[in-house]
Order: C-alpha cells, then structure tokens, then sequence
C-alpha cells in the first residue's frame, strides 16, 4: 500500500505543478483551484507513505519523479525543450532512483 499511496502523491505533485505553469502566476481561477486541490492531495498521501517508509528514501522517489515527469509534461504540453545536459542529469536522477530500490535496504519493499 506504501508504492500506491507515493505513485498517487507523485501523480498529484506533477498535476499540481503543470496547473502551477497553466495558472499563470494564479492568475487564472481554474489551474489554481486545482494547484492547490493537487498540492494537499500529494501531501496527504505522502504523509501517509512516511508511516512505512523513511524520509529520505521517500523524498528522493518523490521528488526526483516529479523532476522528471514536469520536465517531460513541460516539453509536450508547453513547448519548453531540454538540452543534453538536462537530460543526462534526470537520467542520473532515475539511475539512483533504480540503485535506491535494488540495493537500499533502506528502501523497506
């Protein structure tokens, strides 16, 4: 239950964070009512997920997930481009996601 409820924070993080570019600095009601509904949502459930797992492991998935899902959502939905270096950095965030879960025993699968 621990993966469903930080899958579900980071997919509301990343919603959060896309209606927080749609917003437009709020500006524009809509995105940020669902800026914040998205925010307490992925904070909820993150809170939930700290019961069974560690901080540190928790916020590295978290975040560096979310880094990369909003770097790819902000490609597709807003025109913004990467370079290779952006690239290879959030390849190495998911590379020691990957290490995390494999060889971390504190990781608690």
């Amino acid at each position: 239950m621990p993966w469903i409820y930080l899958a579900a924070a980071i997919l509301f993080e990343t919603i959060g964070t896309t209606a927080l570019q749609a917003s437009q600095q709020f500006s524009r009601l809509g995105p940020s009512i669902l800026v914040v509904v998205s925010y307490a949502a992925a904070f909820y459930l993150l809170a939930l997920t700290l019961a069974y797992m560690p901080v540190g492991v928790v916020y590295a998935i978290w975040s560096g997930l979310g880094i990369c899902f909003i770097a790819a959502l902000a490609w597709l939905l807003f025109g913004q481009t990467l370079d290779s270096a952006a690239i290879l950095g959030m390849a190495l965030i998911i590379a020691g996601i990957v290490i995390i879960q494999l060889f971390s025993a504190a990781a608690r699968h």
